[in-house]
C-alpha cells in the first residue's frame, strides 16, 4: 500500500469528487485521475481508481435502483461492449491526447447548442431513445473511457436530449457506467495493473469513496430537475474545456 502522504493528500479529494459524481454530479470525476496524477504515474491512478469506481458504483446502483431505463440501458451497454474491445485492441495505436482533444470539442459544442436551445422561444422535443444512436454512442463512451477515461461525456449527448426525469438520468448512468466498470476489469488485469500495491491503496480508500457518493445522492435530491439539468450542461463545458486543454497539451 502507498504510504506517501502526499498521495492521500491528493488522493482524498480526488475519491470525493469520483463520489460526488458517482452521486448524481456529472464530469466532476474527470478531475480526479490528473489530482492523483500529480503524486503516480497516470498507470497506477488509473489502476487504483477502477476499485474505488466499483466500489462508488454499488452505492449509486443502490439508492437510484428504482430509477433508470432499461432500454438505453442495453443499447449503451451493447455498443460500450465493442467500445471497450476497440479501445482495448488499439490502446497503443490510439493518441490518448487526441481523443480527449475530440471529445472535448464535441462536448462544449453539444452543449452550449443545447442550452441555447433550451432556452430559446421553442424548446425541442425530448429526443426518444434509438437504436442506432445509442449503440454509437455506447460504443463512444466505452472506447472513451477505455482509452481516455472520459466516458461521461459521450453518454450525456445521447441521454441528456432524452430529457429523462432527474432520478432517471442519474440511475440509467449509475447502471451504465456500473456494468463498464465491471467490464474494464479484464482488460486491466490482462495489463498487469492489478498490483498488490495498487488494490491495497483503492482498498484504503473505500471508506471515502463511500461516503462521498452517499453525500452526492443526496445533495443531487436536493436540486430540482431544470436546475440539475442546467448544472450538468455546465459541467459538460468545463470538462469539455478540460478535455481541449489536456488532449492540446499532449499533443504538443
Amino acid at each position: 500500500m502507498i504510504t506517501n502522504p502526499l498521495f492521500y493528500a491528493a488522493a482524498v479529494p480526488a475519491v470525493t469528487l469520483l463520489g460526488l459524481a458517482k452521486g448524481g454530479f456529472s464530469g466532476l470525476g474527470l478531475l480526479s485521475l490528473p489530482l492523483m496524477a500529480l503524486v503516480v504515474s497516470p498507470v497506477q491512478a488509473a489502476a487504483i481508481t477502477l476499485p474505488i469506481l466499483i466500489v462508488q458504483d454499488v452505492v449509486s446502483v443502490w439508492a437510484y435502483r428504482h430509477a433508470w431505463d432499461k432500454r438505453n440501458v442495453v443499447l449503451l451497454v451493447a455498443g460500450a461492449l465493442a467500445g471497450i474491445l476497440t479501445g482495448y485492441l488499439l490502446a497503443a495505436q490510439v493518441s490518448d491526447a487526441a481523443i480527449k482533444l475530440a471529445v472535448g470539442v464535441i462536448s462544449i459544442g453539444f452543449a452550449v447548442r443545447r442550452m441555447a436551445l433550451e432556452r430559446s422561444a421553442t424548446p425541442p422535443a425530448a429526443t426518444p431513445a434509438d437504436t442506432p444512436r445509442g449503440l454509437f454512442w455506447g460504443w463512444a463512451t466505452g472506447f472513451t473511457s477505455m482509452i481516455a477515461h472520459a466516458g461521461g461525456p459521450p453518454f450525456q449527448v445521447y441521454v441528456m436530449p432524452q430529457k429523462l426525469p432527474r432520478n432517471v438520468f442519474v440511475g440509467t448512468g449509475a447502471v451504465v457506467f456500473a456494468i463498464l466498470n465491471w467490464l474494464k476489469v479484464p482488460p486491466y488485469v490482462a495489463l498487469g495493473q492489478f498490483t498488490a500495491e495498487n488494490l491495497a491503496t483503492a482498498a484504503a480508500l473505500f471508506p471515502v469513496a463511500i461516503v462521498s457518493t452517499w453525500a452526492g445522492v443526496l445533495l443531487v435530491r436536493r436540486v430540482s430537475g431544470q436546475s440539475f439539468y442546467t448544472a450538468v450542461y455546465v459541467l459538460l463545458v468545463l470538462v469539455g474545456a478540460k478535455l481541449i486543454y489536456d488532449g492540446a497539451s499532449g499533443l504538443i
